[in-house]
């Protein structure tokens, strides 16, 4: 069996930079995902891979690249700005798996229907592309028409009572939170998101795993926290509480005004909500523990037990894209390749131990099996010999008693003719 591996006591390092030279439990590993359909998809860098494990148990691994709606523009690199075009980019992205992992379990026999070929036709081959950007479209507006607008629209059901402008943001607040938790119950109940939220359980539980300095198997993942700070619920919880403070700035009076700058903050909510869960997963202390206490415990309704199969299908998405033992030992000098090695050195020793005494039984079974066959051969031997022993005895016994019964037989003769004269003489 493998050793197991204290990553507590190494240094974690990033890009060549030492991040710590004390013991430390996690180290940034940079790579990300989510659940998707029967499947999880794992990013490092530009490069991005969807796991699906098919109805008939295989797993099939697509890997593609993605450099985002920026490319490689500074942009990318600019506090706060970043976040917006990352959230931008996680949507599109998310949205692009999500329909590669729905394409496996779609009714085989459905046919193209008359408007799909038209709209084919139209944009050049690129219906599915303009449906998913018309659905990503869709999914935005509802957002933020449940979101925002509604949340906004019930605060001012207060306004009769409460004056205090700020406590209804806090209202306001209070109510988009509330709604966001009753969706995600509400979509727990189906059968389909409940397998989604055991997936990204084995999600969670490979970067964990990884980024606390441990072998990628099976047996290290289960054993895993399902909870991740640098979860999308969580940042979904940060974008709900930076509305709050955001919205106190809001000053305006007209209704349309005031949720037109509600909307207009999003990008702005989006950069600050990303900064803030980029600092809570690169740093351990007690603020960002405090920070990230809220979405760890949503992540509890968001996230559930995988089982070991789910976790083969989250290895291979991480496989894929990140090059894991590699990492392990740059940030926590954990060489795992070396200890693989090992292993399979022992198992042939060990293999070659049982084959060679294997062959040493065998040898011993089969002088034993000779020596019972010489042993029951000298008593089919003895046995044959005494029985000829006991038929040359009987033919013995048999030939004395003719003997004896011809014997007395002519003495009996003899005396009847004595007998026989005797009379005729007197």
């Amino acid at each position: 069996m493998f050793r197991r591996h204290t990553a507590d006591r190494a240094d974690c390092t990033v890009g060549g930079i030492v991040l710590a030279r004390k013991k430390r439990k996690t180290c940034y590993s940079g790579i990300g995902g989510q659940a998707v359909l029967e499947g999880v998809m794992m990013k490092n860098k530009d490069i991005y891979a969807v796991a699906v494990r098919k109805s008939d148990g295989e797993i099939v691994v697509n890997t593609q690249e993605y450099v985002g709606v920026l490319n490689d523009s500074f942009l990318k690199k600019v506090p706060f700005i970043r976040g917006v075009f990352n959230f931008i980019d996680s949507l599109v992205l998310g949205m692009k798996a999500l329909n590669y992992s729905a394409n496996f379990f779609e009714d085989e026999e459905a046919k193209e229907s008359g408007a799909d070929k038209v709209l084919n036709k139209v944009s050049g081959g690129r219906a599915e592309q303009i449906f998913m950007a018309i659905t990503l479209v869709f999914s935005v507006a509802l957002s933020i028409g449940v979101f925002i607008a509604l949340p906004y629209y019930l605060s001012t059901l207060f306004g009769k009572y409460v004056r205090n402008r700020s406590l209804l943001n806090i209202i306001e607040g209070a109510i988009r939170i509330v709604i966001f938790l009753l969706y995600v119950l509400l979509i727990s109940l189906m059968k389909d998101i409940r397998r989604v939220y055991m997936y990204h359980g084995a999600e969670h539980k490979c970067i964990n795993c990884l980024e606390r300095g441990r072998a990628l198997y099976v047996r290290n993942v289960m054993r895993c926290s399902r909870q991740h700070r640098r979860c999308g619920t969580s940042f979904l919880l940060f974008v709900m509480f930076v509305s709050i403070i955001l919205f106190f700035f809001i000053t305006v009076t007209n209704p349309v005004y005031r949720v037109v700058l509600r909307i207009a903050l999003i990008p702005v909510v989006a950069g600050i909500s990303y900064e803030l869960i980029r600092f809570a997963g690169k740093h351990d202390n007690v603020l960002v523990r405090i920070l990230s206490a809220p979405g760890m415990l949503l992540q509890r309704l968001t996230t559930r037990e995988p089982s070991e199969e789910m976790v083969e299908v989250a290895i291979q998405s991480v496989e894929a894209v990140f090059d894991w033992r590699e990492y392990l030992k740059e940030n926590f000098n954990y060489d795992v390749a070396a200890e693989e090695a090992a292993e399979a050195e022992a198992k042939a020793r060990a293999q070659a131990e049982d084959e060679e005494e294997a062959a040493e039984r065998t040898d011993r079974e089969r002088a034993e099996t000779a020596e019972r066959a010489e042993v029951a051969e000298h008593a089919d031997r003895e046995r044959t010999e005494a029985a000829e022993s006991a038929g040359r005895e009987q033919a013995g016994v048999t030939e004395r008693a003719g003997r004896e019964r011809t014997e007395t037989a002519e003495r009996a003769g003899r005396e009847r003719k004595r007998n026989t004269k005797a009379k005729a003489e007197s």
